[in-house]
């Protein structure tokens, strides 16, 4: 017999949040910890994984709540070392502890408020078991989530990643999370990527600095990111993109030269390479500009990875720049999709990005027909690819 219930009968999820003390890591998980919730934080060695969480262990006993961390891959005078660099005095529990059985055992007992474990890849849950294996890593994270779910206890786990980029280990370990993010470097900041979030938006975004007190919010990405633009060169565009709720304003970087080769290459640094290949295609055929015997090199400077079609137009902008050795106007900044007709298609949160980009100076911002209200009073619409370069250097 399957127990079943109707869903009108199931009551509203009322989920208890808990500020984690930084509200950059607050912005990325939705609000602060989940009760019952289990988090994966993944990203290169070195890249600072252990330090943030150290800092969110650090905020959590500072606030009164039980915090356990679970230091699989650091001795305990290394984990000490470490804490008086970043001034953590709080009364965290510490231990070495790795079998995920005895773990899960404690968890449902003392119920803390905060779980920490470095790294899942240091579980075991058989006593003959490798460490780091398929089957170890799965059985150790499902044993130790329904642990966390039972006692309401927030459960973050560290992982490592491939040379690839992605998760180490078996891919249903971020099937079982409820949330995955991914730790990242990008113009010497870090950057918190939200990749899966079951109670929060994906996608959102926390950029940090690194410094010898630990990782320290930035408040304003747009000026970081644009602090070592060269204003007045050919090639350089401003784009506006979202990244999950937050307006950023980025660098696109594009360069022609005659290539010396049949076939001319295409190189794309921080952008999906295809997008880029339909931008240069429509450039070709709907504005003739001769790209067949050049190679074309497009980069978003500073290595955050861009996957807002919003980026297009200034793309766009930013080859016929380097082409034509014409540069665009510096206080200017561009958002669209391009389409194969070569017209600019709307994007999402214009109004938001028009607001981010004259907060940042900019006062001019080059895109698609609004389709709600005003985006600002610099705002300049352009219906197609054509248009917008005759407002970059006919009317600007």
């Amino acid at each position: 017999m399957v127990r079943h219930t109707l869903l009108a009968e199931v009551d509203d999820l009322a989920l208890a949040r808990l500020p984690t003390g930084i509200p950059e890591v607050d912005r990325v998980l939705g609000g602060g910890w989940v009760s019952g919730s289990a988090v994966l934080i993944a990203g290169e060695p070195g890249i600072g994984k252990s330090t943030l969480l150290l800092q969110l262990a650090d905020e959590s006993a500072r606030a009164g709540h039980a915090t356990l961390y679970v230091a699989g891959e650091e001795s305990p005078g290394q984990v000490k070392l470490r804490a008086g660099r970043l001034g953590v005095r709080a009364p965290l529990t510490l231990t070495r502890e790795t079998d995920a059985r005895v773990l899960a055992e404690y968890i449902r007992q003392e119920a803390p408020r905060l779980a920490i474990v470095d790294s899942a890849q240091t579980l075991t849950v058989d006593d003959d078991g490798t460490a780091g294996s398929v089957s170890q890593v799965r059985d150790a994270t499902a044993m130790l989530t329904q642990a966390a779910k039972a006692s309401g206890t927030t459960l973050v786990l560290i992982g490592h990643v491939t040379k690839q980029g992605t998760v180490a280990g078996p891919k249903v370990i971020e099937h079982i999370v409820d949330a995955t993010f991914a730790l990242e470097s990008a113009a010497g900041f870090r950057i918190l990527r939200g990749m899966k979030n079951r109670f929060g938006p994906a996608g959102e975004v926390g950029v940090f600095e690194m410094r010898a007190t630990g990782l320290h919010a930035v408040d304003n990405p747009s000026e970081a990111f644009l602090a070592e633009r060269l204003t007045g060169v050919p090639g350089s565009v401003v784009a506006v993109v979202m990244e999950g709720q937050r307006a950023i304003l980025l660098e696109v970087q594009a360069l022609a030269s005659k290539s010396p080769f049949t076939s001319p290459r295409r190189v794309v640094q921080g952008l999906d390479a295809r997008r880029v290949d339909v931008v240069l295609a429509v450039l070709e055929r709907r504005l003739d500009l001769p790209l067949a015997g050049l190679d074309v090199y497009v980069n978003v400077a500073g290595g955050l990875r861009v996957t807002d079609q919003g980026a297009d137009l200034a793309v766009a902008v930013a080859v016929v720049s380097a082409v034509t050795n014409r540069a665009s106007p510096g206080a200017t900044a561009f958002v669209g999709e391009v389409g194969l007709a070569g017209e600019i298609r709307a994007v999402k949160e214009l109004e938001r990005r028009g607001r981010e980009a004259e907060r940042s100076g900019y006062t001019t911002l080059i895109g698609p027909r609004p389709r709600g209200g005003a985006v600002g009073g610099g705002y300049r619409e352009a219906v197609d690819l054509r248009a917008a370069l005759d407002l970059v250097w006919r009317r600007a």
